[in-house]
Parts: structure tokens; C-alpha cells; sequence
């Protein structure tokens, strides 16, 4: 589903990755695990088009989209939660959560959100509130569910633990558990696999912009 080769990115004349490669298979979940400031939301936004690599490829289900523009990422069926959420803050829940499918004008909009909405009924409890009137954990329920709006085919996770409440971070968990069962692609970045351990199938170490994939078991 996801196979990085060679990946090199620069930013401002320093190099942040190295060499990347590794390979996502379909249905599988992978943990991209380092340190802050070793790469992982550099790589993350590589695959997701909003950095330019310098050499190297990225292809998603097949498709090249290592020059391909970000917003096409969408209509491979690529879904993104950044680090920060990225909500807008004046739109509904529902709203923020329809932006991808706007964009792409997704038929099948409706019936994905009713899912999501049976997936994450916290989501939809809120679903008229205005983004700024939430928490920042339930900011991060929400730009889980705008990312599965688009994300039917693979999913990338930049840090979703990171900032939330014990007690949300299981019921993340929980949640994760569901979409794996869905046979989603997901990749999920953390500082380490506190969180993710019972989740993952591979796992990639990232340091100093070098990825190696580890033995999980």
C-alpha cells in the first residue's frame, strides 16, 4: 500500500531524512517510532505531499505521487492526522470532519460519515459545536474522524497519544483496534510504542532522519 525507497528531504539546507525506505503492506499497521526531532512528521508530511523530497520515491497503492500536488493524496483514499490537529476552528465537528470529501467530492460521503459517527459516537455527540469549543483531546477525536473521511485505503497517524489524557488514550486505542479490523494501511508515529504496542505489526525506528525496521512481536 505504502512503500517509501530512498527518501532524502531538506529543509532550509539541512538534511532531515536520510535514505528512507521502507513498505507498508495492505491491512497492516507499522509504528514509526523516534525521538522529537528525529523525523517522523518530516517524513510523514513527505508522504503526504506537503514537503518536497529531494531524491527518492514515495508510491501509494501503486501509484508514483512523489511530484504528485497534496491534495491528490485524497483521492487515492489517503487520510492524515497531523500532530496539531489542523481543525478549523469557526466549522462544526461535522464540518471539519466533511472538508476532505468536499474537496474531492466524495459520493459516498453520507454513508462514511454515518460510520464514522457509529465508530466515534463521542464525535457525534458534538457534531454541531464549533471546533474551538473543544478540548484538545477531543480535537484529536476529530481529526481522526476528518481522516477517515478520506482515509478508506491508508491512514497516517502523526503522534495521536501525544498531549491526551490517560483515559482518552484508551478509548483511542480502542479505536485504532476497530479501523485495523477494517483493513486499513495505518501508519502511526510516537515517541515510543507505549500506546501502540498491542496495535502494530512492523515497526520502524527513525533517528537522526534514518529509518531501520525493528523485530516486533
Amino acid at each position: 500500500m505504502l512503500q517509501v525507497s530512498a527518501l532524502d528531504v531538506y529543509i532550509e539546507r539541512t538534511q532531515i531524512l536520510r535514505e528512507v525506505s521502507a513498505a507498508l503492506p495492505g491491512g497492516a499497521m507499522a509504528g514509526l517510532i523516534g525521538r522529537n526531532g528525529a523525523g517522523k512528521t518530516t517524513l510523514m508530511r513527505a508522504i503526504m505531499g506537503a514537503i518536497r523530497p529531494t531524491q527518492g520515491t514515495i508510491r501509494i497503492g501503486g501509484t508514483d505521487v512523489t511530484r504528485a500536488p497534496a491534495h491528490g493524496r485524497a483521492r487515492l483514499r489517503v487520510g492524515y492526522m497531523p500532530e496539531d490537529r489542523r481543525l478549523v476552528p469557526d466549522l462544526t465537528v461535522e464540518e471539519n470532519i466533511l472538508v476532505p470529501a468536499w474537496a474531492i467530492r466524495l459520493p459516498e460521503a453520507g454513508a462514511r460519515l454515518a460510520w464514522i459517527y457509529e465508530l466515534i459516537p463521542e464525535v457525534a455527540a458534538a457534531a454541531q459545536r464549533r471546533a474551538l469549543q473543544l478540548s484538545g483531546g477531543q480535537q484529536k477525536l476529530v481529526a481522526l474522524a476528518r481522516a477517515l473521511m478520506a482515509g478508506s485505503h491508508l491512514m497516517l497517524l502523526d503522534e495521536p497519544f501525544e498531549g491526551i489524557a490517560p483515559a482518552l488514550a484508551h478509548r483511542l486505542v480502542e479505536v485504532l483496534h476497530a479501523i485495523k479490523a477494517e483493513g486499513l494501511s495505518i501508519l502511526l508515529s510516537e515517541s515510543d510504542y507505549t500506546h501502540s504496542a498491542g496495535l502494530i505489526d512492523k515497526l520502524f525506528v527513525i533517528e537522526r532522519g534514518s529509518v531501520a525496521e525493528k523485530p516486533h512481536s
